[in-house]
């Protein structure tokens, strides 16, 4: 086969689907629903790593074999449907053996439950000649790990025999198989339901003791699409050259049609071939060269569900050179800017949760973060102030209107509605302080930078103003006479969750928020008696999460890998710690009775961190001193908050710990950076700039961004480069007042 034209010979399975040539069978999203829907669909189109594909599993018995990568099946990059991969599947059946070969839809945070569609699709290539008697069965499962227990409602199927589908499968061509999902029947104690498919294995089949090989590209649920009609061609296509690759920008094609954009390259002029592909509703693509100096040709073409394509665009063509530090630190921002910008809801500006995820789904917290990442962009250039005023407008309006709790909103919205979405359970559906808290350190931020004389600037700080007076603070202490802020507050459970806020974490900002309140202020004690906390409900808060004695009253004293730590329990904990509460408030103007810097300690605890990595007690692949920066994220188990302990630590770097930590530690943080980019940016680099989390021990790879985590590398960067949000931040003359009073308090303490 020609690997450079993957597209140029397709051959349609005989057996029920003659007419359905060419096809990607799958209902058609809009642009704005373009992620949600897409992952409604799909089960596998490429795997980020480039080995063996995560998820998935192989396993051989007796004297049959399957090929494997430590127990995963192979990535196949030379021959493929959809650029830049498929997977390959290679077996030998003997009579006294058996294998199977799952493959499981990537973990996606807020995935839409239930895929939609009547049909199962997937595409194959025999690079030999194949009976279909030889061809492998299949089994749907609605669980993947193959189902040792049958939980309800999990379930699998009786196995397919994969030929009565296909046919003879002639050598060197691609063959769609399409599969209905009413002839899959359950073969477990439940009912099989096909919208709830997590994974599909194929098993030994006929034991001819013969080598096969299929690559499988392109696993999709979905109905069959409507007639083609023609694609305009990409319009405005646009490269630009940066270190070690290059971007490509076109005009989005608006057809409904569109599946997806396919990105050709070329390296000499002449001969173009596809390097990877793009969702609708994003109209970039990064190309990582691996070098500077690297000259090439791009061209673009839009696709439908058919896999017919429009004409190719003009050509265009940029260089990747060698950038300088600063040049690089702007290029990271930009990247990262571009998830709340581009990546926003389009209806209220606001932040998605995770991209992809569910696009209904806006956080307050990652949007009060995505805010001072607006502010950043206007005054890089990114955007200009008339463009950032209109999104800001856009989001103060959202807000006015959305759902509150006593002025607080909850943790997650409707981005079309307002309405509070509970993700986090029954409980959780009301007002939540400490994303609340994150949203007003952004408008505060805001409120101050965008404090023009005209009409429109003026409007928006009395607006900004306005959201900012009417959040009761106080009515979060429980009651009157409370030492704690509550996280949480329901009108149908009240303070049911009933979570204090103790410190330290992430959380500060909530506590000096509330003391600067002009309407619903807390007394400036409650730092004391809530935050820092000497009780024993304090303590045993503190030593429940971080399994550690060290710092459970608060204050450390201790010294970790040579560095001492004033406040922290254990060795400091994840470093959005020092990232979160101090995005706008500058911790060099806070002190207390425990440290006489917030900013030292801050830094401290970034030290530790790295110099945890360094030593890497767990031995943990890929870690070093420019690989570090243990932080929340998701990882090959779920979302957890990494720390550098022996609890915390499962062998998931997160870019954003050191790269958010650049006013801390700008040596070490740009010496991972460096490495992030250019020595695993083919993997690690793409639309939105880093992706958010890797383990180089299991060979994943995130396959989402996360709100939470590209606007604190924006935002921080730029506090370390010229301080523009800490210091409109602390220009707030509320933050002043309140300092002066925690001077007070702190000083009635020491007596």
């Amino acid at each position: 086969m020609n690997a450079g034209n993957p597209f140029s010979r397709f051959r349609v399975c005989r057996t029920q689907c003659t007419r359905f040539a060419m096809l990607l069978l799958c209902s058609v999203p809009s642009l704005a629903q373009a992620s949600s829907d897409y992952y409604r669909h799909v089960i596998f189109d490429n795997s980020l790593t480039r080995d063996s594909y995560f998820y998935s599993h192989g396993h051989a018995s007796g004297q049959s074999y399957l090929e494997e990568v430590n127990d995963r099946l192979p990535v196949e990059s030379t021959t493929f449907l959809t650029p830049p991969n498929a997977l390959r599947l290679q077996w030998q059946s003997a009579p006294d053996g058996g294998w199977a070969a799952e493959v499981s839809a990537a973990v996606i945070r807020n995935r839409l439950p239930g895929l939609s569609g009547k049909n199962l699709f997937f595409w194959m290539y025999s690079p030999q000649r194949m009976n279909a008697a030889d061809l492998p069965r299949l089994v749907l499962a609605t669980m993947s790990g193959g189902l040792q227990v049958a939980e309800f409602p999990a379930s699998f199927s009786h196995p397919l025999q994969l030929g009565k589908y296909t046919g003879d499968v002639p050598a060197a061509h691609w063959v769609l198989v399409r599969i209905p999902l009413a002839d899959c029947r359950t073969a477990s104690i439940h009912p099989l339901k096909p919208e709830y498919v997590e994974s599909l294995t194929f098993q030994q089949g006929r034991a001819d003791g013969v080598r096969h090989t299929l690559i499988v590209d392109e696993i999709r649920i979905g109905d069959d699409p409507a007639k083609a009609v023609p694609l305009p061609t990409p319009t405005h296509v646009q490269a630009t050259g940066y270190d070690r690759h290059v971007e490509i920008e076109w005009n989005e094609v608006q057809a409904a049609s569109v599946a997806r954009n396919v990105i050709y390259r070329s390296l000499d002029g002449q001969k173009f071939a596809p390097i990877g592909m793009q969702l609708p509703g994003i109209h970039r693509y990064e190309d990582f060269l691996g070098k500077a100096g690297v000259h090439a040709q791009y061209k673009v073409a839009a696709e439908d569900w058919r896999y017919k394509q429009s004409k190719l665009s003009v050509t265009t063509e940029a260089a990747t050179r060698e950038l300088s530090d600063d040049e690089l630190l702007t290029m990271l921002q930009k990247a990262c800017f571009h998830y709340y910008w581009e990546g926003a809801d389009p209806h209220s500006g606001m932040a998605r949760e995770n991209m992809p995820g569910d696009d209904r789904i806006v956080a307050t917290g990652a949007s009060g973060f995505g805010i001072m990442a607006l502010m950043v962009g206007v005054d890089r250039g990114f955007i200009t102030r008339e463009e950032g005023m209109q999104r800001l407008t856009r989001i103060v309006d959202f807000l006015e209107h959305a759902q509150r709790y006593h002025g607080a909103w909850s943790h997650y919205m409707d981005g079309n509605t307002g309405q509070t979405m509970a993700v986090f359970g029954m409980y959780d559906d009301g007002g939540d302080l400490v994303e609340t808290s994150f949203l007003m350190q952004g408008l505060l931020a805001a409120r101050q930078y965008f404090r023009g004389e005209s009409a429109q600037e003026k409007a928006l700080y009395q607006r900004m103003t306005g959201l900012w007076q009417t959040v009761e603070w106080d009515w979060y202490r429980e009651t009157p006479g409370s030492n704690f802020l509550y996280w949480h507050w329901s009108p149908d459970w009240a303070f049911q969750i009933h979570h204090p806020l103790i410190g330290f974490n992430e959380v500060m900002i909530t506590y000096l928020l509330s003391m600067s309140s002009p309407s619903h202020a807390v007394p400036a004690s409650l730092y004391y008696s809530g935050w820092a906390s000497q009780a024993q409900l304090a303590m045993s808060y503190r030593e429940g999460w971080s399994g550690s004695k060290d710092g459970n009253l608060y204050g450390n004293g201790n010294t970790y890998y040579g560095i001492k730590l004033d406040v922290g329990v254990g060795t400091g904990g994840p470093l959005f710690f020092t990232h979160y509460s101090f995005m706008g408030f500058d911790p060099h103007s806070l002190h207390d009775r425990f440290t006489h810097s917030y900013f030292e300690n801050n830094r401290n605890i970034a030290l530790i961190n790295r110099a945890y990595s360094v030593a890497n007690p767990k031995h943990f692949k890929g870690y070093g001193a420019d690989a570090w920066g243990l932080t929340a994220s998701d990882g090959p188990n779920g979302y957890m908050a990494h720390a550098p302990d022996k609890i915390n630590d499962e062998g998931t770097l997160t870019p954003t710990g050191a790269l958010a930590s650049f006013p801390y530690t700008p040596e070490a943080s740009m010496a991972a950076f460096k490495h992030y980019y250019r020595d695993l940016g083919a993997q690690m680099w793409d639309v939105y700039g880093p992706r958010d989390a890797f383990d180089p021990e299991a060979n994943w790879i995130s396959p989402i961004y996360m709100g939470l985590n590209q606007a604190p590398i924006v935002v921080m960067i730029e506090n370390y480069r010229t301080g523009l949000v800490w210091k409109n931040f602390m220009s707030n003359p509320e933050i002043g007042d309140m300092l002066k009073k925690l001077d007070e308090v702190s000083a009635q303490e020491v007596r």
